[in-house]
């Protein structure tokens, strides 16, 4: 199923914004551009919400007939039960987070303990855990992770754009984690060479004009086969102004969604 995630709306949800975006307008945003499926993935409000506002919100949701995923940073227990908790007020099926948390960095050995304390609630719960390829970590080290730990609900959220800050190959990337993914993340990326000519910036770019070889990726992980959701994300630098970012930001979602419905 393809999806919108909150990276989708990063700008018009932020205070740049003479008017932001907030969550339950991004659910209604998501229902216009005819998707089915939203990922909250790190929103900070979120965290921060009485339990009423976070009822209220999976009730808009629910109402507009969306499907929600969460996602979060960190995988120290205590943090990952209240995502748990999370995940069953909004009916979500899986959590994404990353190894390295906002104030945790655990090692190999420390992050396989951690997680075999909290899977076995994810595993009651029948919801999946998805971690993040990052340039924090290894790609090899997160699949060797995940195969040490042998939980039917720990899985691999794919974004091979993340990898290349580590000089790893996004094909490569690809290919040896497409056994355990249980999520992708969709945005295209590119290098443009600095004003001056020093250097590059790596940044995002319209799906379809940049480096991603996302036919590759259909291939390799067969995601619609499988039941694996696509995420639009972007990674749209600012745009001079709030209206020309925010019109970008939409035009980027709705090219993203043509381009991964015309690969149906």
């Amino acid at each position: 199923m393809i999806g919108l995630g909150t990276y989708a709306f990063f700008w018009q949800h932020s205070e740049r914004m003479p008017d932001p975006l907030d969550l339950v307008g991004a659910f209604a945003a998501t229902r216009e551009a005819g998707v089915d499926l939203f990922q909250i993935c790190d929103y900070a409000p979120l965290e921060r919400m009485p339990p009423r506002e976070v009822a209220d919100a999976a009730r808009a949701a629910r109402d507009l007939g969306l499907t929600i995923e969460l996602g979060t940073k960190g995988i120290d227990p205590a943090h990952l039960e209240r995502f748990l908790d999370l995940a069953g007020a909004f009916d979500a099926r899986l959590v994404r987070s990353m190894l390295r948390g906002p104030a945790s960095e655990p090692t190999l050995d420390e992050a396989a303990a951690l997680l075999a304390r909290i899977l076995p609630a994810f595993e009651a719960a029948g919801v999946d855990l998805a971690l993040e390829t990052y340039e924090q970590v290894a790609t090899a080290d997160l699949v060797a992770l995940v195969e040490r730990v042998g939980s039917d609900r720990l899985g691999i959220c794919l974004d091979p754009a993340n990898v290349v800050a580590r000089l790893e190959s996004p094909r490569a990337c690809v290919e040896l984690t497409a056994p355990h993914v249980r999520n992708v993340h969709v945005k295209d990326f590119a290098f443009d060479r600095q004003a001056g000519w020093v250097g590059f910036t790596y940044s995002g770019a319209p799906m379809g004009e940049g480096l991603h070889d996302y036919p590759h990726l259909l291939e390799t992980v067969r995601p619609r086969a499988r039941g694996i959701n696509e995420i639009v994300e972007h990674w749209l630098p600012w745009q001079g102004d709030p209206e020309t970012t925010a019109r970008t930001e939409r035009d980027w979602t709705r090219r993203t969604i043509d381009h991964l419905r015309s690969t149906t």
